[in-house]
C-alpha cells in the first residue's frame, strides 16, 4: 500500500519505522556519516509502501532550489527486487505532479542508481561529486 503524508500527519510508529530503514540502508548498510533525521522531515511530504505493517520503501518529496526535489529512496534490504523502487518513483512523481506543479526537479542521485531515474526523463547534469562519502551526480527533469 502506496502512502502519502506530511511530517504531521505520521503516527509515531511510521516516523520510527521510517527513520529505522533509513537508517538502516543509508548509515549501516552503506557506512555513511549523514544526519539524519534533518530539518528536511518537517517540510516534506513523506512517501512510502508498506508490507502489513511494516515500511518497506520510502522517499520524501520536498521544495527546494526555486524548484522540487526528493530524496532518501530507500527500499528494506528484504523488499528488493520485488518492483517496490518504481512503485516508489511512480508515487513521487504522482506526488509532484499534485503538490509541486510546474515545478523543475533537482536531485542528487546516488551514482548507482543514475540509469533508474533515466526511466523517468531524469537527465544527469555535471560530473560527479562525493556527498556523504558517496558518489552522487546531479539530475534534472523539466517541471511537470
Amino acid at each position: 500500500m502506496l502512502l502519502d503524508k506530511t511530517f504531521s500527519q505520521l503516527t509515531t510508529t511510521e516516523l520510527f519505522q521510517i527513520y529505522r530503514l533509513r537508517a538502516a540502508v543509508f548509515i549501516v548498510a552503506q557506512s555513511r556519516v549523514v544526519q539524519d533525521p534533518d530539518d528536511v522531515d518537517l517540510i516534506a511530504r513523506h512517501i512510502f509502501i508498506k508490507d502489513g505493517d511494516a515500511i518497506v520503501a520510502y522517499a520524501r518529496v520536498y521544495p527546494a532550489d526555486g524548484g522540487v526535489s526528493f530524496g532518501r529512496v530507500v527500499t528494506a534490504a528484504s523488499h528488493r527486487g520485488q518492483g517496490l523502487g518504481r512503485e516508489l518513483m511512480d508515487g513521487v512523481m504522482d506526488c509532484i505532479r499534485k503538490y509541486f506543479p510546474g515545478n523543475p526537479i533537482h536531485i542528487h542521485a546516488q551514482e548507482q542508481v543514475e540509469r533508474f531515474y533515466y526511466q523517468w526523463g531524469f537527465q544527469s547534469e555535471g560530473a560527479p561529486f562525493i556527498l556523504a562519502q558517496t558518489p552522487h551526480v546531479k539530475m534534472t527533469h523539466p517541471a511537470i
